[in-house]
């Protein structure tokens, strides 16, 4: 874990499944195998936010995957095993890699992102553009979660906020 608390800013980039993990891990999935079924396929997308000292703080993956919610969705995207090191949480590391995820998955064609969100991480999602789709139901084993959805701006489109 980190003891730099307010980087400054923090860079986004794709990283292989590996690089993820000791932060999954200790923070998603304490005493439980950090990887998830699909990390090594070759469509999925792991990036990590770095600090400028080059300490992972966050990380996130997107995979290809229809959407439970949405069957309709040509191109559903599912964002899966985000984390984030509580030192850094409330400046922007999150933040920069859910909207570079979203741009990423955009530009690979991406019609939808959806998650299965921890209760306590939904007003996150929310202010990132997502909406609840679903009632709360129960991960075994991990919690507490809602359904969420985001729609991806076609191509060439803009997006109004």
């Amino acid at each position: 874990m980190t003891t730099d608390a307010t980087p400054t800013a923090v860079t986004v980039d794709e990283v292989p499944a590996g690089e993820t993990l000791p932060l999954r891990g200790a923070v998603l999935r304490p005493g439980r195998p950090a990887a998830i079924d699909g990390d090594d396929d070759p469509a999925t997308l792991h990036l990590a936010a770095r600090t400028a000292h080059g300490q992972i703080v966050g990380v996130v993956r997107f995979h290809p995957a229809p959407c439970p919610w949405r069957p309709g969705a040509k191109a559903a995207w599912q964002l899966r095993g985000m984390a984030t090191d509580p030192a850094v949480r409330g400046t922007g590391a999150g933040r920069a890699l859910v909207a570079q995820g979203l741009a990423r998955v955009a530009a690979r064609g991406g019609d939808l992102v959806w998650c299965d969100a921890r209760v306590a991480a939904a007003g996150f999602y929310e202010r990132m553009g997502f909406t609840v789709v679903t009632g709360e139901y129960d991960k075994p084993g991990i919690g507490p979660h809602l359904g969420m959805v985001i729609d991806l701006p076609t191509p060439g489109a803009s997006r109004s906020s």
